[in-house]
């Protein structure tokens, strides 16, 4: 399997999943990728690289499963690339499903009871996808680009995730009313696939209702399926509602391959080197990595250690409360595996 540590609290948190993993025994071997981003923790003024190794792409392509903490992307625009590795990675292997899991975790304290919300978004074009450059000097023009080829499978995607997981609803999130083209044409192919699953509820939502409604009513939501940067924008509502981005589980899917990263994705330079970053995520990650690879008692074993570590209390990371560090919550995860 490949592994890409990645930037920030990326090693720290990658590193716990790694203790977790071989504490099961479940029979993997790494292919270990270090300083992909070219910059030390993301750190600034380091020159990054701009471009995917061909190793790394090779490795995910032939092992077809990689886990990987967040790269860093420099916000400066002397970096001639206007896209970043990851986005890079999901494009270069068409990893087009973005599958994020958002769900109440017993013994965390939210705003929000019974939270239990899939996100899936298509995570290969639109505005979020990096096509940008400058017409004139002072004059940028970024190009939002949607396909009815890609906007129905993704549909297909999040209708067959809903029924092959006893989900009730969908949600099509969109901004149509504006965007008449380019959103009409993802909600047409929603609307069009809805029509072969008539037990599952379709409903339509323009994307900032959705907001309100998700921080008012979360409960109402079940599966969501969203374009590119609407998504992303949803998946980190998601993760504020049920503990932060240290909890929430995610991974990217395409049909030859798939990357497992946290749901909410950042490299957290503040936190970086203290060893008090939540491997909530990351662990829950790596159960549906492991999942994916048809290993479902190593996924069920890591999943019920970490709710019962978390509903225990008593070794928490301060994100959710507590004052454990790292090391010291996955020493306990180890521990409840039994």
């Amino acid at each position: 399997m490949t592994l890409v540590p990645g930037d920030g609290i990326g090693p720290e948190v990658v590193g716990c999943a790694e203790r977790v993993i071989a504490a099961v025994r479940a029979p993997i071997e790494w292919e270990r990728f270090d300083g992909i981003s070219g910059s030390v923790s993301g750190a600034e003024g380091a020159a990054p690289n701009e471009e995917v190794p061909t190793e790394l792409e090779a490795s995910i392509r032939r092992n077809g499963v990689c886990l990987k903490g967040t790269l860093f992307s420099p916000l400066s625009k002397a970096n001639t690339s206007t896209q970043s590795l990851n986005i890079q990675l999901r494009k270069d292997l068409d990893l087009y499903v973005n599958l994020v899991h958002a769900f109440s975790i017993p013994g965390l304290k939210t705003r929000h009871d019974g939270v239990d919300i899939t996100i899936v978004r298509e995570s290969t074009e639109g505005e979020y996808s990096g096509l940008e450059h400058e017409v004139v000097p002072g004059v940028v023009e970024s190009l939002k680009v949607i396909t009815e080829a890609k906007s129905r499978r993704i549909a297909e995607y999040a209708f067959e995730y809903a029924a092959l997981n006893d989900r009730r609803k969908v949600t099509a999130v969109h901004k149509a009313n504006i965007m008449k083209l380019g959103d009409g044409q993802f909600l047409a192919a929603c609307r069009e696939v809805s029509k072969q699953y008539p037990t599952i509820e379709f409903e339509e939502m323009i994307v900032d209702n959705t907001c309100m409604q998700l921080v008012s009513r979360p409960e109402q939501f079940d599966v969501m399926v969203t374009p590119n940067l609407y998504g992303t924008l949803v998946c980190n509502i998601a993760a504020g509602l049920t503990g932060g981005p240290g909890v929430v589980p995610g991974s990217y899917v395409g049909e030859h391959g798939a990357i497992f990263e946290q749901g909410a994705r950042s490299v957290s330079k503040d936190l970086a080197g203290k060893g008090i970053a939540n491997p909530t995520a990351m662990l829950l990650t790596s159960a549906m990595l492991l999942r994916h690879l048809q290993m479902p008692n190593f996924a069920d074993r890591i999943e019920k250690a970490v709710m019962a570590t978390v509903a225990a209390g008593d070794v928490l990371t301060p994100d959710v409360g507590g004052s454990a560090t790292s090391e010291q919550f996955t020493d306990k995860v180890i521990a409840m595996l039994g």
